[in-house]
């Protein structure tokens, strides 16, 4: 009796090696699908971008385009060429919300997975906030002071912005 107990338990001893081994490159083939939807959903949104700036006029009057975008765009126009933050699409729109109500600690990037309506727990959700958050420090929407930390720039940092006393 012994002898079958014994070979019953190394039966189940292999399998659970064989199970680990394949839970390990089923982690491995998820962590490599999950960074390839991640470079694939920046490459999108930089395309639709490009598409937007392509059609761009080629005129701009008095440093602000005259143009009003038609339809949803999840292009993010410059904050000197925007007379305010209804211009930017509706997630944009929300995470300037959150950013601003975060007030001096900023907004993270799983915090504004959150705000959008992701799942926070995912790697590429996550990875797409972020560089939603970083496309609005690229055009002057926010500033990342600190390290993964988004806020509102100071009124002083905004370009373009008029001074309470009148001066430059």
């Amino acid at each position: 009796m012994r002898a079958v107990l014994e070979a019953r338990q190394k039966a189940a001893a292999v399998r659970v090696e064989e199970l680990e081994a394949e839970l390990e490159r089923v982690r491995a083939a998820l962590a490599e699908a999950e960074e390839a939807l991640r470079r694939r959903v920046i490459g999108l949104e930089q395309y639709l971008e490009a598409l937007a700036e392509a059609d761009a006029p080629a005129e701009v009057i008095g440093g602000v385009s005259q143009r009003k975008p038609v339809g949803p765009r999840r292009a993010v126009p410059h904050r000197q060429n925007a007379n305010g933050a209804e211009e930017l699409s509706p997630d944009y729109q929300v995470l300037m919300t959150a950013a601003v109500e975060a007030e001096g600690d900023g907004l993270g990037a799983r915090q504004a997975a959150v705000v959008l309506g992701w799942d926070s727990a995912s790697a590429s959700r996550v990875e797409g906030a972020r560089a939603r958050l970083k496309r609005l420090v690229e055009r002057g929407w926010l500033v990342e002071e600190k390290p993964g930390r988004f806020m509102p720039p100071a009124p002083e940092q905004v370009p373009g912005a008029a001074m309470p006393d009148g001066g430059s």
